[in-house]
């Protein structure tokens, strides 16, 4: 439930729907039912401009934040452009005091939560954003930096305590913890009793057969209790009467659920009953025999509400109406709640409000007294239970499983029974079985229409076949209803009762059929003309879909007759084939087959396919003999081989076919070496022996042959060699056969014959058979051919030991030959697309030769030396300059790599990768000086404008060289101050400096007093050792600060160091001694009190003190000490140095001051406490105190807190007590606590903070 809760006297309250649920009409005669779903916004004056559905409330008031901080940011971007281009500041101001009018003005009609600030806020921030936009234009000056300054200081300010740590005084001040607790003193009023006090719904049914009333009694022990009862189907009341023994029993129930151990206080007595009816408190007789004050109250115990679903049949068709009951039993007005889920995708849930008609209840009336009929009028009628049946209609818009459940139902008590929480539960209680569910299977309906046939494209079937209604399913889901008989019906109309526009003039006749499958309709064969009427599932009546007729129609039979004529031979008169001309019947096309057989050969099967109704067909046997043609059937598209045997299509004929002759190879052209012969296979017709004649024409001249008795049906023409080149043609003449017949021949052969054999050669690079490449680099080496690409050369390496060649292929004729080896190169032979070739004499051989790799050497001289590929180069001081030379061969620019390995005394190794580029033969190489160490430049790599590196090629080459590190001297303390006290002076003083190096050392020390320009040189030579203590001379040294340099210093092997601005050093100091004096003169301080003290000496000072028995030491940066007691204790000051003396000449003093703690106070014993109290007794309040007495304290009495009201301040009592605690005795009703307590030394008032100025001081008591 979403709504704002109710009280009982309110009920029934609007009910809601769920934001998924649908709106449901429901109607019962009699009975007004409401599925009243949530307002909507736009309904709502109060509604926001951008419902929160659209955007939530949080993101509106970030978006309106992020626009707020947009403007803010234009603002500022204004005023810096004031500030620069000095703009109009009068133009500016009046623009933004606009657009934060509308900005501001504007907000609360967005109507968004926590932004709806009432008028007079609106225009405090407009004058304040007014006066922003006013400073900022004109430039007035914001104290931005005082104002944070001061808030910081509000907020973050912090002080010193004595034990060294930052505290807030405002936490030690205003410490809540010194005063707790207060005491609340009751005078309870008489006795009184009343029956459900809370107003709790009361039931029973079949799983609670008796309730627990209570009566709530306080001030009072019942000894009789008399319930008046009304029952609810009849209206006659009676009188329970619970006698002493009873109540005691109930009494002593209750004494067990509640911890007071004071009899008279509130009890909750529970009294069984097991009838419905109303209840009210009629009498209650206490102790002292008289009857207690009740509160008329009454109680209805009705039937425990109930509800179930009127089953209907659960199959319904999509778009039908739900159409079911809700029945409940329960006292009216009431409230069923159910949800709805559809396909497994719960809707949510929707309250119903039943209310019969003519219906007065109470219940639903909002009434302020508690009593729910009077006495003279008893009719309780319209707490009777109730059998109510409530429709729900809701249109079934979606396929698939539907399911109604009752959650829910509310009397109008406010009994519920919830079936959804306790079958969760699986509590004891209702549960939700298929009585409280409505399930309904929602089927789609199916959809039926023809396709491929209607009344313009007849359905075409063969007379006594049968073809399947081309039949198409689908339904209102856009799919087909699968696992569903579908049953069609149809009517058919025979072809000779239709009108000549297709129309039905006569008898019709209807047909069923039942469609196992969507895939398959009925058989139909009759012509005439098929229309659909109905379609329906198994479950649901559809819809026919166009188109929903057909015309079946029974085309003729296909038939065929046959004229034939003979084909003479124009040689001798014989005929050679038939000439057939074919007549056609039925639906074009048509295909005919037919069989054509020679005397004494094999059978062979044909069909010809006729477009039209007429056609023709040429027979001409190739080989003579006696032929026989019989045409065996006919098909068209809709009959398949209709026999014609009956007609007996049959033709005969003698066939002597005349002489013929032509080329096997099909191709008009051929291609031919020079000087090789061509054969031409020839295939022969008619009757042997033939006598075969041709010619061979070349260069305007004819050959001609005659070939005699050529028995076999296959010869070969051969041409000889073909000595000459150019273009041949080999024709075919003429023929004759054994008849003598001759026929002339029309069958050519063209001859391309090369006319030159193909050649190879190289060509020339730069105008030479030789060529300088980079080694390893492939080089292509131009070869050049004449013939017919592609070209398969042969060639081989002088310098290979083996004699065998290499082959490739080329494909052009101006080509190249990829090599990668250096030598010299000959062609053997050549061969192109199809001949031999030669290679020319002259062009060969080619030469192929590398270009030497660059090349690199030190430069040796005496400052180095050579030992392999290694140099050793001549030892050098850290930080001096040297260098190494290196002398190249190749082509320049020169590219060089190499490693820098540095190996010092002490620590890890380093290695360092370089590159360098040469543009001469000689390159200098600068060596690495800047620390000391061994280095090692080991040359890695080496290329030129030509090669790049090459590991296998080239060897690496070393240098070293050491690098001898410069002598080192510190102090072994640098930084540290050396302080004497001035009446310490005697003697000299020793500082320790450390060296580095090859001893000896020389060393240079200064040593310079504060007020002086010019140091004091001090020279130490011949240091044997590299730890030295350096003896301050007594007469460099004066009152105040000397700095003491190390200069520079130098080793054995000649390198020195010089450190004259920024070296090692120490400050001695030499020093007064400070001075220290308490600003107040009492030793006696409280918890929050401030301890100064004045110094004298040179800031900052180090104050050393004792708290809580632990040596501290503090630092003043002024001449001022102070500390906030921030705890009691002993706080004693026991030295003090200052910069000059640091912590050697130490101001030795003994100032002790006593911190005490602050007093404290608790009333009983820091809690709060109640106390009820008859009026004239009296209750004790207890007092116990912390802190030194005698104590002194303020109380108040005010008023019991009331909601709503402010306490108010009764009366003010101070007392005094010498002891740690007090008691107190009190009969007024209030509240009552401490408000200042006082001790021998301190004070505290919880009403305010006591600083110095105000209460908190040492009290004396004489």
């Amino acid at each position: 439930m979403n709504g704002t809760p109710h009280l009982r006297s309110a009920y029934p309250e609007t009910p809601q729907s769920s934001p998924n649920s649908g709106a449901h009409n429901a109607s019962l005669l009699g009975i007004h039912v409401g599925a009243m779903p949530l307002a909507t916004q736009g309904n709502d004056p109060n509604a926001p401009i951008i419902p929160f559905d659209v955007v939530d409330a949080p993101s509106q008031r970030l978006y309106i934040a992020a626009f707020y901080v947009g403007l803010t940011a234009w603002r500022l971007y204004d005023y810096s452009g004031l500030v620069s281009d000095q703009t109009d500041s009068l133009w500016l101001f009046m623009k933004w005091v606009a657009i934060d009018g509308v900005f501001l003005y504007g907000l609360p009609g967005l109507k968004v939560p926590w932004l709806e600030w009432s008028s007079s806020t609106m225009t405090i921030l407009f004058l304040l954003h007014a006066m922003l936009n006013g400073m900022l234009m004109f430039r007035i000056p914001i104290p931005l930096g005082a104002w944070i300054a001061g808030l910081t200081k509000v907020i973050y300010y912090r002080e010193t305590a004595v034990s060294e740590r930052r505290v807030k005084p405002a936490n030690i001040l205003h410490n809540s913890s010194l005063i707790l607790g207060k005491q609340i003193i009751h005078i309870l009023p008489e006795g009184s009793a009343m029956l459900n006090p809370d107003q709790i719904p009361f039931c029973i049914g079949i799983s609670r057969t008796s309730v627990e009333l209570p009566i709530r009694i306080n001030q009072t022990i019942p000894t009789s209790i008399e319930l008046l009862r009304i029952d609810l189907e009849s209206n006659v009341n009676e009188t329970i009467t619970f006698t002493s023994k009873e109540v005691k029993k109930f009494k002593k129930l209750a004494d067990r659920e509640f911890n007071n151990n004071v009899m008279t206080s509130a009890r909750v007595l529970k009294i069984p009953v097991k009838r419905t009816g109303l209840y009210r408190l009629q009498k209650v007789i206490d102790e002292s025999k008289l009857e207690v004050q009740r509160r008329v109250s009454d109680t209805l115990v009705v039937k425990c509400p109930s509800a179930s679903i009127k089953a209907v049949p659960r199959d319904k068709c999509r778009g039908e109406l739900s159409d079911f009951y809700l029945q409940a039993d329960a006292t009216p007005p009431l409230k069923i709640k159910y949800s709805k889920t559809i396909n497994r995708d719960d809707l949510g849930f929707t309250f119903l409000s039943v209310h019969p008609d003519n219906l007065v209840s109470p219940l639903a009336q909002q009434k302020t007294s508690e009593a729910l009929v009077t006495l003279q009028d008893t009719d309780v009628s319209w707490a009777r239970t109730r059998h109510i049946e409530v429709s729900l209609n809701e249109t079934l818009g979606i396929s698939g499983d539907w399911q109604y459940s009752i959650d829910e139902i509310h009397d109008a008590c406010g009994n519920v029974a919830n079936y959804a929480r306790a079958e969760e539960e699986s509590q004891q209680g209702p549960t939700r079985g298929s009585h409280l569910e409505q399930v309904f299977r929602v089927h789609e309906r199916p959809k039926a229409a023809l396709h491929g046939c209607d009344s313009q494209h007849p359905l075409k079937v063969a007379k006594g076949q049968s073809r399947r209604l081309p039949l198409r399913l689908s339904s209102t889901g856009n799919r087909r209803i699968e696992n569903s008989p579908h049953t069609i019906s149809y009517t058919f109309t025979p072809q000779d009762e239709l009108s000549s526009s297709g129309e039905p003039t006569g008898r019709t006749r209807t047909e069923v059929y039942i469609l196992q499958d969507s895939h398959n309709g009925p058989e139909i064969h009759e012509p005439g003309l098929y229309m659909l009427k109905t379609v329906t599932s198994g479950f649901c009546t559809g819809e026919i879909l166009e188109p929903a007729s057909c015309l079946l129609w029974n085309p003729p039979e296909p038939d065929l007759t046959v004229r034939a004529e003979n084909i003479p031979d124009k040689c001798a008169g014989n005929s050679i084939g038939l000439m057939v001309d074919l007549d056609l019947i039925g639906t074009p096309p048509f295909q005919v087959r037919y069989n054509i057989q020679r005397r004494g050969g094999r059978i062979i099967s044909k069909v010809e396919k006729v477009d039209r109704l007429r056609g023709q067909l040429e027979l001409r046997p190739s080989e003579a003999g006696h032929y026989t043609y019989e045409f065996l059937d006919v098909s068209d598209s809709v009959y398949d081989r209709l026999s014609l045997k009956h007609k007996n299509l049959v033709l005969e004929q003698d066939v002597k076919p005349p002489p013929s002759a032509q080329f096997v190879d099909p191709r008009p052209k051929r291609m031919a070496c020079i000087e090789e012969p061509l054969t031409f296979p020839v295939h022969l017709s008619g009757e042997a022996p033939w006598t075969l004649e041709y010619e061979l024409v070349h260069g305007g001249t004819r050959k001609k042959q005659t070939i005699q008795n050529i028995e076999s049906e296959r010869y070969t023409i051969s041409t000889g060699k073909l000595v000459n080149g150019g273009e041949y043609t080999l024709a075919l003449t003429s023929m004759t056969d054994r008849s003598g017949c001759k026929a002339f021949l029309e069958q050519e052969a063209i001859i391309e014959v090369r006319r030159q054999r193909p050649k190879a050669s190289f060509g020339r690079i730069e105008g030479r058979r030789r060529t300088q490449t980079l080694e390893g680099k492939k080089v292509n080496l131009p070869v050049r051919f004449t013939g017919e690409s592609p070209w398969t050369v042969h060639y081989r390496r002088h310098e290979d030991s083996d004699s065998r060649t290499n082959v490739k292929t080329f494909k052009y004729a101006n080509d190249v030959l990829e090599l990668s080896t250096a030598g010299i190169y000959e062609l053997v032979d050549v061969h192109d697309a199809s001949c031999p070739g030669s290679v020319d004499e002259s062009a060969t051989t080619f030469e192929v030769l590398w270009i030497h790799r660059p090349s690199l050497r030190v430069a040796e001289s005496g400052m180095i030396e050579r030992v392999g590929n290694k140099y050793t180069k001549k030892d050098i001081c850290e930080g001096d300059e040297d260098a190494v030379d290196v002398s190249l061969t190749g082509t320049p620019p020169y590219n060089i790599k190499y490693e820098q390995h540095w190996k010092p005394e002490r620590g890890p190794a380093s290695l360092s990768e370089k590159r360098i580029t040469a543009g001469l033969s000689t390159a200098s190489i600068r060596m690495e000086t800047s620390q000391a160490g061994l280095y090692e430049y080991k040359f890695l790599e080496l290329g030129d404008a030509l090669y790049d590196h090459d590991r296998w090629k080239f060897s690496p080459l070393i240098v070293q060289q050491t690098v001898n590190a410069r002598p080192s001297a510190r102090f072994t303390d640098a930084g540290k101050t050396y302080s004497y006290c001035k009446e310490d002076e005697a003697g000299d003083e020793v500082i320790p400096v450390t060296l580095s190096g090859l001893p000896p050392f020389h060393l240079e020390i200064g040593i310079k007093h504060h007020t002086t320009a010019k140091p004091e040189i001090v020279n130490v030579p011949h240091i044997e050792s590299s730890q030295y203590y350096f003896h301050i001379p007594h007469r460099v040294l004066a009152l105040g600060t000397h700095a003491v340099i190390i200069r520079k210093v130098r080793d054995a092997r000649g390198c020195q160091q010089k450190t004259e601005f920024d070296g090692p050093h120490v400050q001695v100091n030499v020093a007064d001694i400070p001075g220290i004096s308490p600003l107040e003169t009492k030793t006696d301080y409280c918890v929050g009190d401030r301890i100064t003290y004045t110094l004298s000496g040179t800031p900052p000072f180090n104050v050393f003190y004792t708290f809580e028995g632990i040596d501290r030491k503090a630092t003043a940066s002024t001449t001022t000490f102070r500390r906030i007691a921030e705890k009691p204790g002993n706080f004693t000051i026991f030295a003090l140095s200052d910069k000059a003396s640091t912590d050697t000449c130490k101001a030795r003093t003994d100032i002790t001051k006593q911190i005490h703690p602050m007093p404290s106070v608790r009333i009983s014993k820091g809690r709060t406490a109640e106390v009820d109290i008859h009026e004239g007794g009296e209750a004790e309040i207890l007092f116990e105190f912390g802190g030194t007495p005698p104590f002194e304290f303020t109380y108040t009495r005010s008023t019991n807190a009331q909601k709503g009201r402010k306490s108010q301040v009764l009366e003010t009592k101070s007392e005094v007590s010498h002891e740690h605690s007090k008691t107190v005795r009190a009969s007024d009703e209030g509240t009552y606590e401490v408000v200042a307590i006082r001790d021998r030394y301190c004070a505290f008032s919880a009403q305010g903070a006591q600083g110095e100025k105000g209460g908190q001081k040492l009290l004396t008591y004489t």
